[in-house]
């Protein structure tokens, strides 16, 4: 399977690389997450306030993908 991975807003910054594509077998995002986070320089994506998305569409970590989905990581957003 072949996943688009988008970072944004801090992430993107933090990582210096707007996006990724990925290939294997992701049952989840946190899979995706997970991979990412064996990665040296990830470990921003082990944060607890993480957000997702799949296909642009705000989701949870457990959220299933198939083949050709696009998944983003960001931060929480906070008005003030």
């Amino acid at each position: 399977m072949k996943i688009l991975v988008k970072f944004f807003a801090r992430y993107r910054e933090a990582l210096g690389v707007d996006e990724l594509a990925l290939e294997g077998d992701f049952a989840s995002v946190d899979a995706v997450r997970r991979l990412l986070l064996l990665r040296e320089g990830m470990e921003v994506l082990a944060e607890q306030n993480l957000m997702c998305a799949r296909n642009e569409d705000l989701c949870s970590l457990s959220e299933p993908l198939a083949d050709g989905d696009e998944v983003a990581f960001f931060p929480t957003v906070t008005g003030g």
